[in-house]
């Protein structure tokens, strides 16, 4: 089987690593890639959201099997470019099913239509009517989202006026995330923890993965502006009535919800949850394996992924049993550049690869990274990451911290409380 792996981020690198130890896999490409991908797959240098270059590139190719692992070329219709060549399978969901991840408002109006729970909300096109909201609000903290796609950075929780008003200045009127802030939405702040719970899904049968959380401010402590994710823990402790919870009230809903409003949704529907006093609440969704939590969740995969992802693309997922996890704890440790998220540094020299032992407990996840005169240099903002497996959270750490120790680029960040939480509480 050829398969063809769309994009060239961390998550990317850790699908082609889960799929090239697949024995049904006879070629693996990947769309544009990186440094790290390189090293086990064909590089294709075309960009994540030309979706007629890809198109091109999967049917000149014959793939079999066409991952699709970014949010933009799905929202931009990569998918039903795809689907309709024949002898192609696809592996990610259309462009009216993905909408629930490229508008927020139109994913908060569909738990609203359907009762799946929610914080309460808001929308606004117009910047005035948002300002007046805000002026009569006196119940902060409050939260404002860029309502399109923002690399996961388009989220501001506000903790007085000053501050969600300007937040929503900087979206509908400075477009520091361009037409993705047209519409905002004001959230409800809600507290508790929050999990990332992502299912493999046909559209009918739900595959459940095992809960993981991401870490999303830039700095220790949940401080500095939100980003892509600095780190990931899997699994989440959660007890079983919250897990049946959650399938029941948020996930199979969220399927049948989609199938109604004829948007049939075939790939990894990812929903971030927040813990609250009353149940499980639906703060997003996107429609695609979470980056970094890909990383930490596929360490612990157990199984060959690809007959999971054929049988989610066939429509058999119902036929499968439910995949193996190994019983570790996996850690995923992000190192950015100087800069992230709002100007990266690039072309930074990275040394110090070659002195770390990967193997099937431990791996360097490649993301933001080139090679350059046989040099791996800077790209992008979240450059590369860790992932170790542990027998708990503290071992998980470690041994991913001292791996990422010995990475190194001028103006690397790296947070150092990823797990830690998990880690302090199994002690």
């Amino acid at each position: 089987m050829k398969v063809l792996v769309i994009g060239g981020g961390g998550r990317e690198h850790a699908l082609c690593w889960k799929i090239s130890k697949s024995p049904q896999v006879t070629k693996l490409l990947c769309a544009p890639g990186n440094a790290g991908i390189a090293k086990i797959a064909q590089c294709r240098p075309v960009a994540a959201n030309d979706v007629e270059g890809l198109h091109s590139l999967a049917a000149s190719e014959r793939a079999d099997l066409v991952v699709i692992g970014p949010e933009d070329p799905l929202c931009l219709g990569l998918a039903d470019r795809l689907q309709k060549k024949k002898g192609i399978k696809v592996f990610g969901p259309t462009a009216a099913a993905a909408e629930i991840e490229g508008s927020k408002a139109f994913g908060k109006e569909l738990m609203r239509r359907h009762r799946i729970p929610t914080p309460s909300f808001r929308i606004f096109e117009d910047t005035n009517l948002a300002m007046a909201y805000l002026e009569a609000f006196d119940d902060f903290p409050i939260v404002v989202k860029a309502s399109g796609l923002a690399a996961g950075k388009g989220v501001s929780i506000c903790d007085n006026r000053e501050q969600a008003k300007d937040a929503v200045l900087k979206m509908m009127e400075h477009r520091i995330f361009g037409a993705a802030g047209m519409r905002v939405v004001i959230e409800e702040f809600v507290r508790g923890p929050e999990v990332s719970v992502l299912a493999i899904t046909d559209g009918s049968a739900i595959m459940p993965l095992e809960a993981a959380r991401d870490h999303k401010r830039l700095s220790d402590g949940d401080m500095g502006p939100n980003t892509g994710g600095m780190g990931a823990v899997c699994p989440v402790a959660l007890p079983n009535r919250m897990r049946q919870q959650i399938e029941q009230q948020v996930l199979l809903p969220t399927i049948h919800a989609l199938n109604h409003e004829d948007r049939k949704f075939c790939g990894v529907l990812y929903a971030g949850i927040l813990l609250g006093p009353k149940g499980p609440v639906v703060l997003e969704f996107n429609a695609r394996f979470g980056d970094p939590e890909c990383q930490a969740i596929l360490m612990r995969f157990s199984d060959d992924l690809v007959p999971y992802l054929v049988a989610a693309a066939d429509g058999t997922l119902e036929k499968m049993d439910g995949p193996r996890f190994d019983p570790r704890v996996a850690v995923t440790v992000v190192a950015a550049s100087e800069g992230y998220p709002e100007k990266p540094e690039l072309r930074r020299p990275i040394t110090g690869l070659d002195a770390i032992e990967e193997d099937d407990t431990l791996r360097v996840f490649h993301a933001g990274t080139k090679l350059v005169d046989h040099n791996i240099v800077t790209s992008g903002g979240r450059v590369l990451s860790v992932t170790a497996l542990g027998r708990d959270a503290a071992e998980a750490r470690e041994r991913a911290y001292g791996a990422m120790d010995k990475i190194r680029f001028v103006g690397k960040k790296v947070r150092r409380d990823i797990a830690l939480r998990e880690a302090t509480l199994a002690q």
